[in-house]
């Protein structure tokens, strides 16, 4: 990389930083003394506000520098986490979106707590979501160290560290200064740019071929190094029975964990209403479809115009891909539009990285705050205040705890490490929230029993798999416990989820877990479908 490059990306790094942190400088001005103004800004946002917030919360590193990557590297396999991703909100629209609104004020657990016992689901609610937290922050983290890595043309691991360093520093004073109003406001900006800067990449690669796609298909498996196999099935998920069912795992995880990210669901308390909930998921599904098409059309572009070999080399995990594609498409290297280009593109990815661990801090230090803070403590120390105070102390804990994992991890490709996270999300969040809003018997026991049969067993699977230990791009290669043969735990995790949480409820004692659980679930029902006493 030529020190113009360099020199300019780290300018428009800047300049984007100097912003945000105007952003939340300005928002740190409004008083952040109530939890509802901290967590979900005054419920004051529009539905276009909210849906571009929303867009720019999900449009992640693992989507801008991930996905593109293993679609240069895999081709038709790396399409299926686009066709994940975007057909996961179809079940956010259709089940979650609205009775989420309604029956909850700034978490999940608020939904569960509305019909359960409180301190049980509030405790196991909370420590769920932190976990899927922590898990999303890691992938967000690897991407920020491999693009300052390539930026600044170092090969070791001493650029990236420092990067993990800060990008965590700058989350937890986002998140702690100006609450979820900057970030907000952050992530209308950043998907802004993201959008602009997608349409503009696509634009030049359909131009570099003319407007013809079968050319750029074709090139692209020319370039690929296996030809038609590109683009077919099989690549990566083809082969022996491990590989397809991980594909099947990997597919399950991708879409049913959106409804249970936590910090796609407080995104929801940001609006006034329902409808108004409802109407931001719609705006949301029209900018994530038009990304992850653009998407598609950058992955097979950046194995046409540089070759699946040169992707590879740049960084195993393809996380590169896009900024060197733009680098080609400006001109080439040395060449002034090369360089424009490829500091863009590199500024919007840190944008992008930027603004989703934002909102991924702030959606954790809620549950903590609001939920295991809440329950743990005693009732005559709560204040709002101190709830605030607290939650602004645990976006620095969980911001420490994401930058040790995020170095850890630094060689896994960054869409894969969202797998993960949804994988978790899918096991623990997604079962205990449709059984609390559809099931009329479901009760306490096993609401906790859900919550922590999916998790357990998600988090334990991970550990116990190829991307800890046993293989060469493990996170330990040196050290082999790997007992479990998937690199994603979805396929055995998500049912065990559903299972316990039924398991729980069946053998509920037809005592105090279950008297008055039909009246309150009555009572739910009404508030998710009318509003009625919704906060």
């Amino acid at each position: 990389m030529t020190g113009n490059q360099q020199s300019l990306a780290l300018l428009l790094f800047g300049v984007f930083v100097a912003a945000t942190l105007g952003i939340t400088t300005w928002a740190g001005r409004r008083r952040h003394g109530s939890p509802e103004e901290f967590y979900a800004g005054g419920r004051l946002f529009s539905p276009m506000e909210n849906g571009f917030a929303i867009a720019g919360d999900y449009m992640s590193a693992a989507s801008f520098l991930g996905v593109s990557g293993l679609i240069a590297l895999f081709g038709y396999d790396g399409v299926l986490y686009c066709v994940g991703f975007f057909v996961a909100w179809l079940v956010v629209l259709l089940l979650v979106a609205e009775l989420v609104r309604n029956c909850g004020r700034f978490t999940l657990a608020d939904v569960l707590a509305a019909r359960m016992r409180e301190r049980p689901v509030r405790i196991a609610a909370g420590i769920s979501s932190v976990t899927v937290c922590v898990l999303y922050l890691i992938a967000q983290m690897v991407g920020a160290g491999s693009l300052v890595a390539l930026l600044l043309g170092e090969t070791g691991t001493h650029a990236r560290t420092w990067t993990v360093i800060g990008v965590g520093t700058l989350m937890v004073v986002f998140v702690a200064l100006g609450g979820m109003r900057a970030t907000t406001w952050i992530q209308i900006v950043k998907a802004a740019l993201l959008m602009g800067g997608a349409v503009a990449l696509t634009v030049l690669v359909l131009i570099r071929f003319h407007g013809d796609v079968d050319a750029l298909l074709s090139s692209a498996a020319r370039h690929s190094g296996h030809g038609s196999d590109f683009l077919a099935p099989g690549l990566k998920y083809g082969g022996d029975w491990t590989a397809r069912l991980d594909f099947v795992s990997l597919g399950l995880a991708l879409v049913l964990g959106t409804a249970g990210l936590p910090h796609i669901l407080s995104r929801f308390y940001t609006v006034p209403t329902a409808r108004a909930a409802r109407r931001s998921v719609i705006w949301s599904i029209g900018l994530i479809g038009g990304f992850y098409l653009m998407t598609i059309v950058l992955g097979f572009g950046a194995a046409a115009v540089l070759g699946t070999d040169a992707v590879r080399s740049s960084n195993a995990a393809g996380n590169t891909a896009v900024p060197l594609l733009a680098l080609d498409l400006g001109g080439g290297a040395g060449s002034t539009g090369g360089t424009v280009l490829f500091a863009v593109v590199a500024a919007i990815a840190f944008a992008t990285i930027l603004a989703v661990v934002a909102g991924i801090t702030l959606a954790s230090s809620a549950s903590v705050a609001h939920d295991l803070y809440a329950s743990l403590s005693r009732r005559k120390d709560r204040t709002p205040r101190r709830e605030v105070a607290v939650a602004r102390l645990a976006a620095v804990g969980i911001g420490a705890v994401a930058i040790g994992l995020g170095l850890l991890a630094q060689d896994l490709n960054v869409a894969f490490l969202v797998g993960l996270a949804f994988a978790a999300a899918a096991s623990a969040n997604l079962p205990v929230l449709l059984y609390s809003l559809f099931w009329r018997r479901f009760t306490t026991r096993g609401a906790v029993w859900s919550v922590y049969g999916g998790l357990v067993p998600a988090v334990v699977l991970v550990v116990l798999s190829p991307v800890v230990s046993g293989s060469p791009g493990a996170i330990f290669p040196g050290l082999d416990f790997q007992l479990f043969p998937l690199e994603n735990p979805g396929l055995v995790s998500v049912p065990l989820g559903f299972l316990a949480g039924w398991l729980g409820t069946v053998t509920s004692r037809t005592t105090a877990d279950t008297a008055g659980h039909a009246a309150k679930h009555a009572e739910t029902e009404v508030r998710a479908l009318t509003g009625a006493g919704a906060a």
